[in-house]
């Protein structure tokens, strides 16, 4: 890889990827729709609106691989969702084709199985289970990669991400948690890997009490080094008493699956 693509950079994944693959791939071209920080020595700096084709075709001229991040990062209105994750998520891949790019790495969300139990430990072969819209329009990204991957040929490493950040925030997170090295390596493993056709993943560190079995990444060479274990005691001990939502206790999406839950009867 030379030259490689993020979209969504001035997000806060995005933030985080542009340090920490400085000087691991010689080129890093950082697009966003909004302005970014101005760019360092060995990176170039894009702003489009993936939902305009032509500016997209434009942003990916000339990359080897890509770090699908952009669009709409949390539930909306179904216009915002149409707009930024399903017509700019097809731009970017019809693009990608016709540019001949043959790697993408995209993230992709808990949300897309959400309404699953926390009961349940789920793997990368589950059927989708969407929490939300945001949900639905990661579950039909996940679709649409495969399809690319099968009829044209570009390898797809689909992470469905947990909760990114330097630690996590709350018990649901004590499951889900990624931290930025963990999520840099399974990056790295999308983009480098030499027998990607089209794979799902978790995108969630070495959690104890995690709810997936994430056995497809450790397949492909994942090693995560971070587990959420050591906040647990502070976390559970700060929310110890909390009144909390039922429903979104039950289901893996949390308050994704609680906002506008309007069934009689919660499904199992």
């Amino acid at each position: 890889m030379h030259r490689v693509l993020i979209t969504g950079a001035g997000g806060g994944i995005g933030r985080s990827l542009r340090e920490t693959l400085r000087g691991i791939y010689p080129v890093l071209r950082l697009s966003d729709r909004v302005p970014i920080a101005p760019a360092r020595d060995k990176e170039e700096l894009d702003q489009t609106d993936i939902a305009d084709m032509g500016a997209v075709e434009k942003m990916v001229a000339g990359v080897d691989g890509i770090i699908h991040l952009g669009g709409i990062s949390g539930e909306n209105t179904w216009e915002n969702i149409l707009q930024g994750n399903i017509i700019g998520l097809y731009n970017v891949f019809e693009a990608a084709r016709r540019a001949g790019v043959k790697r993408i790495v995209m993230a992709t969300s808990n949300h897309a199985v959400g309404f699953y139990p926390r009961s349940q430990i789920i793997d990368h072969r589950v059927i989708p289970r969407p929490d939300s819209r945001y949900g639905v329009s990661k579950a039909f990204s996940e679709a649409l990669a495969s399809l690319y991957a099968d009829k044209h040929g570009i390898g797809f490493l689909c992470t469905r991400i947990g909760n990114f950040g330097s630690k996590p925030i709350d018990s649901r997170r004590l499951s889900i948690w990624i931290s930025p090295r963990d999520y840099t390596q399974l990056v790295r493993i999308g983009l480098e890997h030499s027998d990607i056709h089209f794979e799902i993943v978790y995108g969630v560190s070495g959690n104890k009490r995690s709810w997936y079995d994430n056995s497809n990444a450790y397949r492909l060479g994942y090693k995560p080094q971070d587990d959420s274990e050591p906040y647990a005691a502070e976390i559970l001990a700060a929310e110890a008493g909390q009144a909390k939502d039922p429903i979104a206790e039950r289901y893996q999406g949390g308050t994704f699956c609680a906002e506008e839950f309007t069934a009689k009867t919660p499904p199992d």
